[in-house]
């Protein structure tokens, strides 16, 4: 059951819809596609009233139907006159219609095509290609200001930074490190015990520790940890419009915020990666001499033996790279965040995903270019 509507014409230029009976939610709200097309008719009226004397009782349903009818009657400049309803649908509708309907707040009336929805994620690939391309070459000209002693930061703020992802960082890459190491000789005995050649599980962990897991395991510790608590700081500080206040000031927020952030990262990540070199060798140690029944001085023989200074300078380059990878993703999303607090949410898991992204397309293509020279 729907409420009754009904439209006249008055001497050929009023178009008038009169309101009769009850208007109830729970009866349903007529369609204004009737009201939209007389006014879209030709000739299109000169005014529209309403005629509301058989009016019944009335709730929230009727000043929207009266609302969205002076919507249209505003966007074809027609004269609207609401004058004959009751004085507190007139005063809700006013209400309703005195501040502008915010963008984005109606839901679209369909799904839209599959080309459309292909064509907008191009573009934004394409714009996040452009604001990456745009932040790395700004970091790279405050490095090189670094470089030549034009750059502004305090040094209090290297020092704290240096402080919570270095020395703060300790535990959970031990702990992760050293279960990474315990896995791979665990996963590697089982193998190679089948062969009678378990007391390779040493060349095995020690490889692998070296040449990739340090470093890697390393930089996704700290991009879940730092990266994102650099991306909370900045997109925080972006809330509350304080990168805005810097510029204003005439300090480049990238000197003062990213470039402190990018070299506490990039000095931590090789101690942090030794580190964790050694957490994952004890690892391998542990199963070595618990579970295959190896002394510990033929396991520690062996691992000196497969140890190679090739192996560990391409691991410890891969940390350095990896540290400013973190660094910048956390530090960009930061800066490209919004200002709410749901975007700073937002930027900090965006800024997790970033890091791990760069950190295994980065080691992916350092692999194939150490495999072409031979290393």
């Amino acid at each position: 059951m729907t409420v009754p509507v009904r439209l006249e014409w008055i001497d050929g230029r009023t178009l008038e819809f009169r309101c009769s009976g009850d208007w109830s939610v729970r009866h349903g709200m007529p369609s204004v596609a009737e009201v939209a097309a007389g006014l879209a008719g030709d000739p299109a009226p000169g005014r529209v009233t309403v005629q509301a004397r058989e009016l019944g009782r009335w709730d929230s349903s009727l000043v929207a139907y009266v609302a969205a009818v002076e919507e249209l009657c505003r966007s074809r400049a027609i004269p609207f006159d609401k004058g004959d309803l009751p004085p507190g649908v007139r005063r809700l509708v006013d209400l309703a219609l005195a501040v502008p309907e915010r963008a984005g707040t109606r839901r679209a009336g369909g799904p839209k095509p599959l080309l459309v929805l292909v064509g907008e994620g191009a573009l934004r690939s394409w714009s996040g290609f452009q604001d990456t391309l745009s932040f790395l070459g700004e970091a790279t000209l405050s490095f090189l200001r670094l470089l030549a002693g034009r750059a502004r930061f305090r040094r209090s703020d290297l020092m704290l930074t240096v402080q919570e992802c270095g020395a703060q960082a300790l535990g959970i890459a031990f702990i992760i490190s050293l279960l990474v190491g315990l896995i791979l000789a665990f996963v590697g005995a089982v193998q190679l015990r089948t062969f009678g050649a378990e007391i390779y599980v040493a060349n095995l962990v020690t490889v692998a520790m070296t040449r990739e897991m340090a470093a890697i395991m390393t930089a996704i510790v700290l991009a879940g940890r730092t990266g994102a608590a650099f991306a909370a700081q900045l997109g925080t500080m972006q809330a509350n419009e304080e990168i805005d206040a810097l510029t204003t000031l005439g300090v480049s927020p990238i000197d003062f915020l990213v470039l402190p952030r990018m070299l506490a990262l990039m000095l931590m990540m090789p101690l942090l990666y030794l580190y964790s070199a050694f957490a994952g060798t004890l690892g391998g140690f542990l199963v070595g001499t618990g579970m295959l029944d190896l002394t510990a001085t033929t396991y520690l023989t062996q691992t000196q033996a497969s140890f190679s200074f090739t192996d560990f300078f391409v691991g410890w380059g891969k940390s350095v790279l990896f540290g400013a990878l973190v660094a910048i993703a956390g530090c960009m999303r930061g800066i490209q965040s919004g200002r709410s607090a749901a975007a700073v949410g937002n930027a900090a898991t965006s800024a997790v995903v970033t890091a791990l992204v760069y950190i295994i397309i980065s080691d992916a293509i350092l692999a194939v270019l150490l495999n072409i020279v031979g290393l």
